[in-house]
């Protein structure tokens, strides 16, 4: 009896949480396998693929720059081409802000990556998925509608396709950059309605493919890891005590490889539960 060799592609994978999900991924598969280490710079990718340590899956390097509307959508065709289909994806990349920036300077740039980068990844890569595959969207517990206010929760709630979100996020987006945001109920700290906006997009595609991926065994889902000890949260929280990158991950590749949770589709987990979408 064979067993067809597993696929599994992080991407924002050259540092933190990104490359410890790989190591972790690579550990945990066989030599058979196949892990993709991707990110925007081929040689910051190259390095990290050097580092891995040995032994389990195979790591291969991919540039993959999520900002760019047609990079997901190429690397989806060659990875059909080489293996047929994906069985684990995390969705991890980000465009990471300090309490310094100015939220009007960098809105577009972070929209790209962190939500339109987002949808473009559900898009090429959720079809891509083979039986008992996993599509994690890496977010945070600030995801969930608790943090809106109530007049804006029909921004991102009940959306049932990625278009819809897209809209969304590209009209508040816009608030953002003419600063008229400041003067509604919106919060200040864009990772907010970014995040809700990427819970939002894994629970529209789930509404798109819930019975066939049931069926299945197939889970999407959004995944906050908790606080890390990383530089950038450390720029705006004492996270001296925080688990590290590699220990966040073990929740995050236990969901990704253990028997299939049916409560878990469509839903934000974090260390295993489900957190719930509406106060």
């Amino acid at each position: 009896m064979t067993t067809t060799p597993k696929v599994a592609l992080v991407t924002g994978a050259t540092q933190g949480l990104g490359l410890a999900l790989v190591e972790g991924l690579a550990s945990r598969l066989g030599p058979t396998d196949t892990v993709y280490l991707t990110g925007r710079d081929v040689d910051r990718v190259t390095a990290a693929v050097d580092a891995v340590p040995g032994g389990g899956a195979r790591v291969r390097a991919e540039v993959l720059d999520v900002s760019d509307p047609g990079a997901a959508d190429k690397l989806a065709v060659r990875l059909k081409e080489r293996h047929g289909g994906v069985d684990v994806v995390f969705n991890n990349a980000v465009m990471r802000v300090g309490p310094d920036h100015d939220p009007r300077a960098i809105v577009d740039t972070y929209v790209e990556t962190n939500n339109f980068g987002t949808t473009r990844m559900l898009r090429a890569f959720a079809p891509l998925l083979r039986d008992d595959g996993r599509f994690l969207v890496v977010a945070s517990s600030l995801g969930t509608l608790h943090y809106l206010a109530p007049v804006l929760h029909h921004h991102f709630d009940g959306l049932t396709s990625l278009e819809d979100v897209d809209k969304e996020v590209a009209a508040w987006r816009d608030l953002v950059k003419d600063g008229s945001d400041r003067a509604t109920a919106w919060p200040g700290f864009i990772n907010i309605p970014s995040k809700i906006a990427q819970v939002s997009a894994v629970r529209a595609m789930a509404h798109e493919r819930r019975e066939d991926d049931l069926a299945r065994g197939i889970l999407v889902a959004a995944v906050c890891p908790g606080m890390m000890n990383t530089p950038t949260s450390a720029l705006w929280w004492d996270v001296s005590t925080a688990p590290t990158p590699a220990e966040a991950a073990v929740p995050l590749l236990d969901l990704a490889l253990e028997p299939f949770a049916p409560d878990a589709y469509g839903q934000l987990i974090r260390y295993g539960k489900v957190l719930p979408w509406a106060p």
